[in-house]
């Protein structure tokens, strides 16, 4: 199994408790397959395992604003993969609503 997606130990002592932890995990999951698949696809992040995709994108302190009728995504100039996330965020904003 890929190091970054294993459980170890469930969090609680109840099933049900569990049960709706593994559907959340399993909800953040889908999440990063079609981040992957729709947003990062031609780029290296594509094929990234999620410990990669945590240390490079959602570990960033950006800021979603709203100006002048347009939605902006502002992220520190010093991020080292800021272009990745605004050509993410680009392809994000073109999908037909659904």
């Amino acid at each position: 199994m890929r190091q970054g997606v294993r459980l170890r130990n469930l969090p609680f002592r109840l099933f049900a408790m569990n049960a709706a932890w593994l559907e959340l995990v399993l909800t953040g999951v889908d999440l990063v397959a079609w981040a992957r698949m729709l947003l990062f696809s031609g780029t290296p992040l594509s094929t990234a395992e999620p410990k990669r995709l945590r240390y490079r994108l959602f570990h960033v302190a950006g800021r979603i604003v709203t100006h002048a009728r347009g939605v902006r995504l502002r992220l520190p100039r010093s991020w080292p993969w800021a272009e990745v996330l605004l050509t993410a965020f680009q392809r994000l904003r073109a999908l037909p609503p659904g």
